[in-house]
């Protein structure tokens, strides 16, 4: 029971094939009271015939790309909750076409977006629940490795991405003052709703099974044992990281 007696949000759960999910799920697995946000009431159908299999979820409707529904979104958890001791961000998003042809071709408004949606979202969650972590905290959110290396069709998401990276070390730096870690989670191909908008997808899951050192495909329960493990007192000296969950793929040449 690594979060007995925690509290804390996920931000980004679609479906029940989501990365959010799974660490929503093991998370309240581990003693934790879990928090999940949905964008729109559409998608919120989902998450709330999802949240039926933990104890005692909390609801919220949050788009990421809004600062004062982010402002809303924490406010109604402070009027549950007196604290929170975690933060999940599993978001990300750019327009399908952006990620086919060639990133020179990227446009001002699909870089835009996929930078805010992706990226900058980790800044304004963090700011908003910063007032909450009253005892300290741990903040999650997922990258991949097209952060840092040229993934063909992931283009203007791999520069997201990095963004998002850099926010991690920055954030874990401002925020450190306040015994708040911030990590990120570099995971590995997983079929998700997401990778399905990544061309040539099955590709790449066949290329990582081949090349990387434990030769098989990443299993989305070890990047819920990843980031409940750094969102537990275990990870409680870890802060500014990025931890890869990708059977060691990231080590290879090529």
């Amino acid at each position: 029971m690594l979060l007995s007696g925690k509290r804390g949000m996920v931000v980004g759960v679609a479906n029940k094939r989501s990365i959010a999910w799974a660490i929503a799920k093991k998370a309240a697995d581990e003693g934790a009271q879990v928090a999940l946000s949905y964008q729109n009431e559409r998608l919120g159908d989902n998450v709330r015939e999802l949240a039926q299999e933990i104890k005692d979820p909390l609801l919220v409707q949050m788009d990421v790309g809004s600062d004062s529904q982010i402002v809303m979104a924490f406010d109604n958890i402070r009027k549950q909750w007196d604290r929170i001791d975690f933060l999940v961000h599993a978001v990300a998003y750019a327009p399908r076409h952006a990620l086919d042809g060639r990133f020179v071709e990227t446009s001002r408004e699909d870089f835009r977006v996929a930078q805010d949606i992706s990226a900058y979202s980790l800044a304004a969650l963090s700011r908003a629940a910063q007032p909450l972590m009253t005892d300290g905290g741990s903040i999650v959110t997922l990258s991949y490795l097209g952060s840092e290396r040229v993934v063909p069709h992931y283009n203007v998401m791999g520069v997201a991405k990095a963004s998002l990276e850099a926010s991690v070390r920055y954030l874990a730096y401002d925020l450190g003052e306040s015994n708040i870690r911030v990590n990120a989670v570099s995971v590995g191909p997983i079929k998700t709703l997401a990778a399905s908008g990544i061309s040539g997808f099955g590709s790449m899951l066949r290329h990582h099974r081949t090349r990387a050192p434990l030769q098989k495909d990443v299993e989305i329960e070890e990047v819920a044992d990843a980031a409940v493990f750094l969102l537990s007192g275990m990870g409680r000296g870890i802060t500014g990281q990025v931890i890869y969950v990708d059977g060691g793929y990231n080590i290879m040449a090529d």
